[in-house]
């Protein structure tokens, strides 16, 4: 593989899970934005802020994808949905609280969508 797809692959990898976590982030914080029936400005501001980067470096990845041949959206979403969900679950700290199958399972999908990114890349 060449040099410059191998910096492409390293770009996707790195920027996507930026993307993802920082996607994540922003919907714990949108999670929040209505508390007892009241909008919380904090928190609405901070959901935006965090969705605002994430959706930057989802759109710099894109170019990555692209210049090794990952052009369907369906995987290219993929790959920064499956960060994303890990990201609220670890985030949240929900993942931990699971139970054993539940979190097989999760890992399972992760793994289906890494196979299917993989394989029609």
């Amino acid at each position: 593989m060449p040099v410059d797809q191998v910096v492409s692959v390293v770009m996707i990898v790195v920027v996507t899970i930026l993307s993802g976590l920082a996607d994540a982030q922003g919907a714990v914080y949108a999670s929040r934005i209505w508390q007892n029936g009241q909008l919380v400005p904090s928190e609405l501001g901070a959901a935006a802020l965090f969705f605002t980067v994430g959706i930057g470096l989802y759109f710099i990845a894109i170019r990555f994808m692209q210049q090794v041949g990952i052009v369907a959206p369906e995987i290219q979403s993929a790959m920064w949905y499956a960060v994303v969900i890990v990201g609220i679950a670890l985030i949240s700290r929900a993942f931990f609280g699971w139970n054993t199958l539940d979190q097989i399972v999760a890992l399972g999908v992760i793994g289906g969508i890494i196979w299917l990114s993989i394989r029609t890349a």
